[in-house]
């Protein structure tokens, strides 16, 4: 998966062959939430890097989604609104959550890589 990039947010990018970037977020993520059981998903509309976009609600909290870049969401996985559990059985595959294009496109490169990822946990744990 070396593909993917990271945020701090714990939220994975992977840009994909039609220009656009596919958002997720990672399995420590979803791990430290616990069963996810209602996401809100963004409006297909533009946002500036930052912007609270989505939110998720889990057995043990309620967590919001930041747009990752600047750019437009183009569209939203409309399997999560009936089964919002994807988040936990496939962070990484089934579970994304939207698909946008960035307004540069080389800006997720400014993004962690895995080995940047594996960094920031371990510095988590360390703490």
């Amino acid at each position: 998966m070396s593909e993917l990039r990271f945020t701090v947010e714990h939220e994975w990018l992977r840009a994909d062959a039609d220009g656009l970037v596919t958002v997720g977020i990672t399995a420590y993520a979803q791990e430290a939430l616990g069963d996810v059981v209602f996401v809100q998903l963004p409006e297909t509309q533009s946002y500036g890097a930052g912007d609270e976009v989505a939110v998720l609600e889990s057995v043990k909290a309620a967590s919001n989604i930041t747009m990752p870049l600047d750019g437009e969401v183009v569209e939203i996985n409309p399997e999560l609104e009936a089964s919002p559990e994807l988040v936990n059985a496939d962070p990484l595959g089934k579970g994304w959550f939207f698909r946008f294009r960035p307004t540069e496109a080389s800006a997720i490169d400014g993004l962690l890589d895995q080995a940047g990822y594996d960094r920031l946990l371990n510095a988590n744990a360390d703490a």
